[in-house]
């Protein structure tokens, strides 16, 4: 069975669900980077379905595009703190990839989750 990846994104400031954020994946080579997919967070904040069903080892990185979430709360720096926030990280195994995000205005976390 090959890896599959899956994400959300959780406003630690409110305690919510970020609904409506953009996120794209990229593979990563030594010589290239390949958009590979994209979507957006649901009243959940996880996509729909899967953001890769079927994961290739290798590098990666999830890039959320956090700027309109956060400007939606009343965050109105030019520029803000936080806009995109990249995430990088390796697929090694055949098994289920989660990888979230914990996001505050000024602030955030991921971990490898289950």
């Amino acid at each position: 069975m090959p890896a599959s990846l899956t994400t959300h994104v959780l406003d630690t400031a409110t305690g919510r669900p970020a609904q409506g954020i953009a996120i794209t994946l990229f593979r990563l080579t030594d010589k290239a980077r390949e958009q590979v997919a994209t979507a957006r967070t649901n009243a959940d904040g996880r996509t729909d379905a899967p953001i890769l069903p079927e994961a290739p080892s290798g590098q990666y990185e999830l890039i959320f595009h956090a700027g309109d979430y956060l400007r939606g709360l009343g965050q109105d720096a030019d520029p803000l703190f936080l806009s995109e926030i990249p995430v990088r990280f390796g697929i090694s195994e055949e098994r289920h990839y989660h990888v979230p995000l914990l996001l505050s205005p000024y602030g955030y976390s991921t971990y490898r989750g289950s």
